[in-house]
């Protein structure tokens, strides 16, 4: 995500999310009880940045008994396990599992993949089409 001058860089299987204070309906029309608002367990808002995803290792190149010892591929070459979050997705996701951060003044929570426990994505978006 970029801001004036500075770029934030999602790392691995996390997602930026910007905040949505708790409220019994979300944006999109999901019901949060109000147990879940109360307790702040659960936390929903949309999804502004998603890391690449779980590094994977190359296991094609691990033809010996000491896999530690091969040159691991650089930033370009490295293999990821894709995210399933994507930008502009709602994520509903646990509360305690994020971590909250302030980007060029404005507040944001680092989530990860693993903490979310529902997706609401728009389906008329042209970037979910698979070809």
């Amino acid at each position: 995500m970029r801001k004036k001058n500075k770029e934030l860089i999602v790392v691995g299987d996390r997602v930026l999310v910007s905040i949505q204070e708790g409220e019994e309906r979300s944006s999109v029309g999901l019901y949060l009880p109000p147990t879940a608002v109360d307790n702040q367990a659960v936390q929903g808002g949309r999804i502004v940045a998603t890391g690449p995803g779980l590094p994977m290792p190359d296991l094609a190149s691990q033809d010996s008994d000491e896999p530690w010892k091969n040159a691991q591929p650089g930033p370009g070459g490295a293999r990821h396990v894709p995210m399933q979050a994507r930008k502009g997705d709602y994520a509903l996701f646990f509360r305690k599992a994020s971590v909250e951060i302030t980007f060029e003044n404005e507040r944001y929570l680092v989530v990860p993949q693993a903490a979310i426990l529902a997706l609401v994505r728009d389906t008329n978006v042209a970037d979910d089409i698979l070809f």
